[in-house]
């Protein structure tokens, strides 16, 4: 099997495989690595291995085929960069995990989980946008191939949702066999929770993190800038290289009150966060965002135009939800200038955090999902 020896029932009892180069990305700290659901699996599988599971990834860019390597105690393993049902198949064969963990709607989604059923592995599918519970318009990319995405999630083992919102779109079938996951911290993961700056020594400036994406409102983000010009915003965040649309940037540079500094490293935007007095985020729709549990982390409290996954900003007072733009601008005047209410989110924030995203509780919940496959 390409030089990778074959692995006993016992051994691959608690080994679960990834196939992402995005997981990679972040891994090895790549300045570019970018992407929710590629963090997700990233820090997942960081604290399964801590917990005693044994992780490996497909990696098909990075790596030579064959040559392995190990961060974090999580095995990076080339796959080759061609014909990926093959691929598939041949990492699967050598590999034997217990389980095949996949994030996110695709439209080989399908054919993967026929390939893995064919090798004895059992599947994972997590859902990360709000619309990958709907298989008809869960597609980006070859939209048409729906059916193929929608019998890979009739036909995976487990599902895993973002926020019972998610939960209670799948279809009642699927609705059984799926769980709330919440997301891992990676302060948890590194131990350095306790490391957050006060309200009373904090940049004065609002954070906003993310891709420059329709979705994710880049443009609200501006028209708001506009209208509080004695506020400064920070923004981290670029477009994809293949994209046309630059007008989002220049509108960004050319607004006095935002500094701009493009694609940044998961570290300087992590940073970028944990520095500021608010993170917003002006999305329209999401699943569950990282950079809620990034800012939570940090002590940062968040400002939404729209996403509150479970009303957990909103019940547990980690923040200010409004859909009127007039409405988060006044909120955010307000809160710059009280770093008094500011520091009382953030404590709630971070006992938040410590309470549902630590990994030791991920890890639970997850197991405790999978437990009745033997």
């Amino acid at each position: 099997m390409d030089g990778i020896g074959l692995l006993t029932g016992q051994e691959n009892r608690m080994k679960i495989a990834f196939l992402n180069d995005g997981i990679y990305e972040y891994a090895s700290g790549l300045p570019h690595a970018v992407g929710g659901a590629e963090r997700d699996q990233w820090l997942l599988a960081r604290a399964l291995v801590v917990a005693g599971w044994s992780a490996t990834v497909g990696v098909r860019k990075y790596l030579e085929f064959a040559e392995r390597r190990v961060i974090d105690g999580v095995e990076y393993v080339g796959i080759g960069d061609r014909y990926v049902l093959a691929a598939w198949h041949r990492f699967l064969t050598a590999e034997r995990p217990k389980w095949l963990f996949w994030e996110c709607a695709y439209h080989l989604w399908g054919p993967l989980v026929e390939i893995a059923k064919f090798t004895g592995v059992n599947t994972i599918f997590h859902a990360a946008f709000d619309l990958d519970v709907q298989p008809r318009h869960a597609l980006v990319l070859r939209p048409r191939w729906w059916p193929l995405y929608a019998w890979g999630l009739a036909r995976t083992d487990r599902i895993f949702v973002q926020h019972a919102g998610q939960l209670s779109g799948l279809s009642p079938r699927l609705r059984t066999k799926a769980r709330v996951l919440p997301k891992v911290c990676i302060s948890e993961i590194n131990g350095d929770l306790t490391s957050v700056k006060s309200h009373f020594e904090r940049e004065n400036y609002v954070a906003w993190v993310g891709r420059l994406v329709q979705f994710k409102r880049p443009d609200v983000l501006v028209e708001i800038a506009r209208k509080a010009p004695k506020i400064r915003f920070v923004v981290c965040g670029g477009i994809r290289p293949d994209s046309t649309n630059g007008k989002i940037v220049n509108d960004l540079r050319a607004t006095p009150n935002i500094e701009y500094l493009g694609q940044v490293a998961p570290d300087k935007a992590q940073q970028v966060i944990a520095d500021a007095c608010l993170l917003l985020s002006t999305s329209d729709v999401e699943g569950f965002p990282n950079t809620f549990v990034q800012a939570w982390s940090s002590g940062t409290p968040v400002i939404s135009l729209n996403v509150d996954p479970d009303q957990i900003i909103s019940k547990s007072h980690l923040g200010v939800v409004t859909s009127n733009c007039e409405h988060v601008r006044a909120e955010i005047e307000a809160l710059m200038e009280s770093p008094d209410r500011r520091q009382e989110m953030a404590i709630r924030a971070r006992h938040h955090v410590v309470e549902n995203y630590s990994a030791a509780a991920v890890v639970k919940i997850f197991e405790d999902a999978l437990g009745s496959i033997s």
